[in-house]
């Protein structure tokens, strides 16, 4: 399924199945994810790849298959367990408080306290300025509302809060969706940023050109089966196109049960 050189993936997906009414969402799929990479799942709405990131996410629970991460057994059956194992979800809404500024929304619901029960305010500050300095240099709105702040700015916070609390593994629902070019860029770079401090990172788009720019791998999927995998470097965009579309695997992707028989 991959030819990285790394012996553990961070994530190991196997076999995974979750029927609704009787529905095969997501039938018998696996993927993988390792330290420092992204990989891109790829498909045409309905063709189970959000469903497959929401079983990682805790939002959904599979009906078979297995998750390691580190390559142990990991038990998933809410939100709440999979950040209890660094996985964290940005989605497309971002789900921000916006009215309010940068460190309120990195501690929503963690907030920090002084020892007289109050919020620490300069407390949680600081480490919004420690943590967007690491994520992004440029960024200074502190004392802005979120609603405030361009589209790339506010990918930063959402980021920001995720790493903030210690994510592993990030997953990223379209996260260039409805942003201009140079926010584009930006997103781009923070992706970039993350995977050099081995964050590994699934990126859901519809952007080929995004796919071919930040991802080291895709997988592709359709009515509810994996395609195929590959590096992004071994496979053209129309190919990819053509897993997308035809469930057609070409010879520098790995088929999965979903590819088109010859």
């Amino acid at each position: 399924m991959n030819t990285n050189n790394q012996i553990q993936p961070l994530v190991d997906m196997r076999n995974i199945s979750i029927s609704f009414g009787g529905i095969h969402a997501v039938d018998d799929a696996s993927v993988d994810l390792f330290a420092g990479e992204v990989v891109a799942l790829l498909g045409h709405n309905g063709a189970g790849k959000s469903t497959l990131i929401k079983i990682l996410s805790g939002a959904y629970q599979r009906d078979a298959g297995e998750i390691h991460i580190d390559g142990s057994a990991a038990t998933i059956d809410n939100p709440r367990d999979a950040k209890g194992y660094g996985i964290e979800t940005i989605y497309q809404t971002l789900a921000l408080a916006d009215n309010v500024d940068t460190a309120a929304n990195l501690y929503l619901g963690r907030e920090l306290l002084t020892s007289w029960g109050t919020l620490d305010d300069v407390a949680m500050e600081a480490k919004a300025r420690e943590v967007m300095g690491r994520l992004n240099p440029r960024f200074q709105r502190f004392k802005d509302p979120v609603k405030a702040l361009s589209g790339g700015q506010r990918q930063s916070v959402a980021i920001a809060r995720a790493i903030l609390f210690n994510a592993r593994i990030l997953i990223m629902d379209e996260p260039t969706a409805a942003l201009g070019p140079e926010e584009t860029a930006q997103v781009s770079e923070l992706i970039l940023q993350l995977k050099s401090e081995g964050i590994g990172i699934f990126l859901i788009s519809h952007d080929i050109h995004d796919v071919f720019d930040l991802a080291d791998r895709v997988a592709v999927m359709k009515n509810g089966q994996v395609v195929g995998h590959a590096k992004t470097g071994d496979v053209d965009k129309d190919e990819v196109l053509g897993m997308i579309i035809l469930g057609k695997c070409p010879p520098g992707a790995t088929p999965g049960p979903g590819a088109l028989s010859s």
